[in-house]
């Protein structure tokens, strides 16, 4: 574990982990003029006119802001937007260290949904893709729907699809490690919040029917008013039966093949893991404690074990998809990352470990592959997506 003196120091020394570098360089008075005045006004004409030339000429194609309240922080909770900027900080920096993407992080002190929204909105123009963090449900799901149909630009949010995407690739490769087939698995996701939901969804969509949702009440009912209307209708959605209402996680981990925690510390036990289906997969994802700890969850049988922590195998990290994911989002023009898209990448994330192993079922964090191989899904169903509309055009 770094010194926290150490971390503090690098920071400091560095006034943060990020600078602005110039592409061009300003040594005479003609590079001034092609550079900033007078040439720049060549290009405000033009673009007055045209509005989607800025992309082509100015950094808002290129661009990606990483904009959060600090509301949902993880492991730390609602923390503020200042304390919520070393998190988007170092994301802009993998961003850029990782894919060559340049990203500004953003910090915003509305608390209302619709201002978030508006100021997103009036600042969309500087930008090619929008990444929200740490913003707490249900508010995320509300400015992330809101923008998504308004903006003509990808609108991301890491806590949702990014570890929905990741979870997906592990638990395909999990199957696989115990023989069993995807759809076939039972799963209980502990913590439905914008991560659970957002896996829990993707999970559906991806044929895995037999899901059991818990939070803190017990497990999630339609009929139950204690959560939130998006909890409520995908309880509905999957079929969650109404007399399921108050049960607790050790009330439903009987026979469950896999259980996935996006939740708090130390909240399965092993009892728990005996309780579960031959060979159960854990993917006690909590941080930085998570569920269960892996030696107990081993110890209680489990055959295979991932958490969010980088001091175990099987790291589940968003670092493994939201780089990948934006490069090819900019490189081919889609404006919308929709569930088809997100079953594209974490298939492709899956296919980067081609022979799983319960040590292994998801790739490292800086296995070089990842970042290219997650960027030419994105193309290529980007390229499926416009041979799919000429056909319809042609017919």
């Amino acid at each position: 574990m770094t010194d926290t003196n150490e971390i503090l120091k690098v920071h400091e020394d560095h006034t943060g982990v990020l600078d602005i570098q110039s592409d061009l360089g300003v040594h005479n008075k003609a590079d001034l003029g092609k550079a900033y005045t007078p040439g720049v006004a060549v290009l405000s004409k033009l673009i007055a006119k045209h509005p989607e030339l800025k992309n082509k000429y100015t950094v808002s194609g290129k661009l990606v802001a990483l904009i959060t309240d600090g509301s949902a922080v993880l492991g730390l909770g609602n923390i503020g937007p200042a304390g919520g900027l070393p998190v988007i900080e170092g994301k802009a920096l993998l961003y850029k260290d990782l894919a060559g993407i340049n990203a500004i992080p953003i910090a915003v002190n509305q608390e209302s949904p619709e201002e978030i929204v508006k100021t997103i909105q009036n600042i969309s123009q500087s930008f090619a893709g929008i990444h929200l963090e740490d913003i707490a449900a249900p508010k995320c799901f509300e400015i992330e729907d809101a923008l998504s149909q308004t903006l003509n630009i990808p609108v991301y949010h890491d806590d949702q699809e990014g570890t929905a995407i990741v979870v997906l690739a592990g638990l395909i490769n999990a199957a696989k490690v115990v023989g069993k087939e995807l759809a076939d698995l039972h799963v209980v996701i502990n913590g439905i919040g914008a991560s659970g939901l957002a896996t829990a969804k993707l999970l559906y969509a991806a044929g895995i029917t037999h899901l059991k949702l818990v939070d803190v009440y017990g497990v999630v009912t339609a009929n139950d008013s204690r959560y939130n209307h998006y909890q409520r209708e995908f309880a509905a959605q999957i079929g969650t039966r109404d007399d399921q209402k108050g049960l607790k996680l050790t009330d439903v981990m009987d026979d469950q093949d896999a259980f996935i925690g996006l939740s708090d510390q130390h909240l399965l036990s092993g009892h728990d893991v005996q309780r579960m289906a031959q060979d159960p997969i854990i993917f006690a994802l909590a941080n930085p404690v998570p569920e269960i700890e892996p030696e107990e969850a081993a110890k209680a049988g489990a055959k295979v074990i991932a958490t969010g922590s980088s001091q175990h195998p099987n790291q589940v990290n968003n670092i493994l998809s939201f780089p990948g994911l934006f490069k090819g989002l900019l490189a081919s023009g889609i404006t919308h990352v929709d569930a088809q898209l997100q079953l594209v990448v974490a298939k492709a994330l899956a296919s980067v470990v081609p022979t799983p192993t319960a040590e292994e079922v998801v790739p490292g964090v800086f296995n070089k592959q990842v970042v290219e191989t997650v960027s030419q899904a994105v193309e290529d169903y980007a390229d499926d997506q416009d041979q799919q509309r000429e056909l319809v055009t042609e017919d």
